[in-house]
């Protein structure tokens, strides 16, 4: 049996040698056809968001289950007593800075992720660095005090649940009107679904960044 194998591997080799795919004869373009599908001119988004939704769905699922898995998993350790931050007044005036500045990034990938290079995705991690580089500079307990004051965790949970009932309608084929192409409200739902993945990976990133601080003292 291992013979076979082994010779079943040589022919498997020898083909893709010998007998080359022939490469595929699309009338149009790939990159065109999903623009005019989706409406938006970024086909990263139009990807994601509509032509690969039910993947999207899954790893905005994940991403929700590896919080919760930290915090579960560091729930019954001894909160750490040393916080490391940054004492320096430049470093804390750099990093504070450079936290407006991502921030900025970050909300100007939400609004326009459909229209240009960027997303959700990305526009979450801009948001979650930014309160990253505010973490390493503020007190712990006024992190956590504004984090519980404005429902963070709450708001988390509701960009989820917003973001998977508006996936299983366009999943099930009804969309909202594409509008003109280029325009800041186009797309349809992509730009609808690129903020709530946004809010949802900033908010997200906030919390883990507050269990990190809590139970390890370091980001």
């Amino acid at each position: 049996m291992k013979w076979l194998y082994i010779l079943a591997g040589i022919a498997l080799y020898v083909k893709m040698l010998v007998i080359p795919n022939p490469a595929p004869d699309f009338a149009v373009s790939i990159v065109k056809a999903v623009v005019e599908d989706s409406g938006v001119p970024n086909a990263v988004s139009g990807i994601i968001f509509r032509n690969r939704l039910y993947d999207t769905i899954f790893e905005v699922v994940v991403f929700t289950i590896a919080i919760l898995g930290a915090n579960f998993l560091l729930a019954n350790e001894r909160p750490s007593c040393a916080i490391y931050q940054f004492k320096d007044q430049p470093s804390i005036v750099l990093a504070r800075l450079g936290a407006t500045i991502t921030a900025l990034v970050g909300i100007e990938l939400a609004i326009r992720g459909h229209l240009s290079p960027g997303g959700g995705f990305a526009a979450g991690v801009a948001g979650g660095t930014a309160i990253g580089l505010v973490a390493i500079t503020s007190s712990p307990e006024w992190m956590q005090g504004i984090y519980q004051r404005w429902h963070a965790a709450v708001w988390e949970k509701i960009s989820v649940l917003i973001f998977i009932v508006l996936s299983v309608i366009t999943l099930a084929g009804m969309e909202l009107p594409h509008g003109e192409l280029g325009t800041l409200f186009s797309g349809g739902v992509v730009p609808l679904l690129n903020i709530l993945v946004a809010v949802k990976v900033a908010l997200g990133s906030w919390a883990v960044i507050l269990i990190f601080i809590r139970y390890r003292g370091l980001l």
